[in-house]
């Protein structure tokens, strides 16, 4: 057997060290993370046992008490984080905005959006979408007067409809008619009449939407996506939703045939026009799609109607459990500005009590209790390291009740939003639209029409419970879907004037 000279075996030698440390190198090096303490996790369930899956909140906020405002809950094998309270959210919504800046995973959602829209998507494709949405929606009137004189003669509409009841009692969905077409109005450039049947249909569909993705099964199925294959609901969800698309497929039908070259009057038509566009670009690389265009259209209807129509339902049943606070509203408007012309949105800087009491209904009724964010990168926090992709909850009702900011959280007290001299006071604590990177697109809208429906309705009625029922025995428990609703209720409205 030949043997090499010694120089070629010392190359050899060396070349095999450097090729071993070469590996080693290019090995991927596992980062020493440290989570925060929390309770400990059972094998593949984690730490499910012991969460209400209806009211998340409230075992949150329990596990607060011993852990701490920010500490780790296992979702079956996904490791999250929580923050609880005003100080921990602040901290990292709004002060770490981008190191908490990615939503979450929510299987149920990732079925029919697709990494799409503005509400439960990320990338690249998300900034560029919801900085065109709101872009178009200020071009729309957003915030602005043209979008309050449609929200003004919504009012007129929703009035009509309250006092064609004829003081017999309704339910409480009749408030769920005016805000949709609103919202309706910029994507699609016209107000619906509340009988007709694709109105229907569409606010129908987006009800049962709600329902379905509160129902347990599918906050089981967000944990265990593997439940899947065994849950008729999730399935039910995705149908609505193909349903619903039909619906809007045909909407945008008619807003192909009628949009301009070189100008736009909807949202519809300017996202179509953006779409003609890219015609150019590579199929993977377009991000006005109509996928992406049904999907930015579902979380608009969702965020700009659903919201604001629970809110308003808050609203009257609170004043039907308080009438003494109705009546302190009524007297501020009618001392103000009347009871002839509807109010306006500069009215809100006079109207100091109704704005308040419009904020407080807002806190209290605490509609959504988290959605969940992400981390892009690994992060830093409170001396914790934290590895990109890792759920975070900021739960919001930890915040809008938390006994460190709010004199009564559990209370209904619109004085939380006035001062010593009766002046609207502005709240930092206020988390109702959430802050940061994902704060709600359409506030600056929302805020406008829960002010305007709100003190329109209490200037022309009087709302109290139906014969035989007690304010007493009115239930301020939520029904917790994907939003916090109040129990069904029935109401009287009699006309003031």
């Amino acid at each position: 057997m030949a043997i090499l000279p010694e120089s070629a075996t010392l190359f050899l030698i060396c070349t095999l060290v450097m090729m071993c440390v070469k590996i080693l190198l290019d090995l991927p090096k596992k980062k020493n993370y440290k989570f925060p303490p929390g309770p400990r996790p059972l094998p593949i369930i984690g730490n499910m046992h012991i969460l209400d899956i209806i009211r998340q909140d409230y075992t949150f906020m329990k596990l607060a008490k011993k852990y701490g405002t920010f500490f780790t809950f296992h979702f079956g094998k996904v490791k999250a984080v929580v923050l609880i309270g005003y100080e921990a959210n602040q901290e990292a919504l709004v002060k770490a905005n981008y190191d908490f800046g990615d939503r979450g995973v929510i299987p149920i959602s990732d079925d029919f959006q697709h990494n799409h829209g503005v509400l439960f998507s990320n990338g690249e494709g998300w900034k560029v979408t919801r900085r065109f949405t709101l872009s178009i929606l200020r071009d729309l009137g957003m915030g602005k007067r043209p979008i309050e004189g449609r929200i003004i003669d919504e009012l007129q509409f929703l009035n009509a409809l309250i006092k064609s009841q004829n003081g017999k009692p309704f339910e409480k969905k009749l408030f769920y008619n005016a805000p949709p077409n609103i919202t309706f109005s910029m994507l699609f450039g016209r107000r619906f009449d509340y009988h007709n049947p694709t109105f229907k249909k569409m606010v129908d569909i987006i009800d049962d939407v709600v329902k379905l993705t509160g129902h347990p099964s599918v906050k089981y199925y967000n944990v265990f996506p593997i439940l899947k294959h065994f849950l008729k609901t999730p399935s039910i969800v995705v149908k609505r939703i193909d349903e619903l698309n039909e619906v809007l497929l045909e909407l945008y039908k008619q807003a192909q045939e009628s949009k301009c070259e070189d100008s736009f009057r909807t949202y519809a038509e300017a996202f179509l026009q953006k779409g003609e566009r890219e015609k150019a670009v590579e199929e993977k690389e377009k991000i006005f799609t109509e996928k992406n265009l049904l999907a930015s259209t579902f979380d608009l209807m969702l965020g700009g109607s659903e919201t604001t129509s629970t809110t308003l339902q808050w609203g009257i049943l609170l004043m039907l459990k308080y009438p003494h606070i109705q009546k302190k509203v009524q007297d501020e408007i009618e001392e103000v500005i009347g009871l002839e012309r509807p109010p306006r949105w500069d009215d809100q800087k006079v109207l100091p009590y109704c704005l308040a009491v419009v904020h407080e209904i807002q806190r209290f009724g605490n509609i959504l209790q988290y959605l969940p964010h992400a981390t892009p990168t690994d992060i830093s926090f409170r001396g914790y390291t934290i590895p990109k992709g890792t759920t975070i909850v900021p739960l919001f009702t930890s915040i809008l009740y938390d006994e460190t900011k709010w004199d009564s959280p559990r209370e209904f007290n619109p004085n939380h939003f006035l001062d010593a001299d009766g002046k609207f006071l502005k709240r930092d604590e206020f988390f109702a639209f959430s802050k940061g990177r994902r704060v709600c697109a359409g506030e600056s809208l929302a805020r406008m029409e829960l002010f305007l429906f709100f003190t329109g309705m209490l200037q022309k009625f009087t709302f109290t419970t139906p014969p035989g029922v007690k304010k007493e025995d009115l239930n301020l428990t939520a029904d917790a879907y994907f939003v916090m609703r109040p129990k069904s209720y029935h109401v009287v409205a009699t006309p003031r004037m």
